[in-house]
């Protein structure tokens, strides 16, 4: 999928990373502290785990210089009330801000969740986030009045 941006900008290309490569190893350990200072890069087992399950899908996006530039990764799932779909972690690169990257990755996630019969799609993004905040607003989504609740199982993760 080619995504345009401004006119006379360039595109953006988003993929379904299906094998990981150095190239995908390399662009986390680049991308995931631009997400969270607190989040170890994703090992190159971990990324192989996502993409090899059934109910994930690790969306990338490339520039077109060839870089990557952004993530997204897309759960899905059923549960009693029906087929949902999660988007989870989107990371675009400094480098690649207000390209209209964000907005590719995030199209081919609910077009990828739609073909598959979810019946809705959620995320969730920080108040301090406000540009991903206004791109979600302006690409459908709606603030929902609800508590997310975490709890820490206290079970460390890969690289902590």
């Amino acid at each position: 999928m080619t995504a345009d941006t401004e006119p006379g900008a360039p595109s953006v290309e988003v993929y379904e990373a299906t094998e990981v490569t150095d190239e995908l190893v390399e662009s986390f350990a680049r991308l995931v502290p631009q997400l969270s200072s607190s989040s170890a890069p994703t090992s190159r087992a971990e990324l192989a785990e996502i993409a090899a399950s059934e109910a994930t899908v690790l969306f990338m996006a490339r520039s077109a210089d060839g870089r990557i530039v952004g993530s997204l990764t897309l759960a899905m799932f059923r549960i009693p009330t029906g087929f949902r779909a999660w988007i989870e972690d989107v990371v675009v690169d400094d480098s690649a801000r207000g390209a209209g990257v964000g907005e590719a990755l995030v199209a081919a996630a609910v077009d990828r969740a739609r073909s598959a019969g979810a019946k809705t799609v959620d995320l969730t993004s920080r108040p301090s986030r406000e540009s991903a905040n206004r791109l979600y607003l302006r690409l459908g989504f709606e603030a929902r009045s609800t508590n997310v609740y975490r709890l820490s199982t206290g079970i460390p993760t890969e690289g902590s």
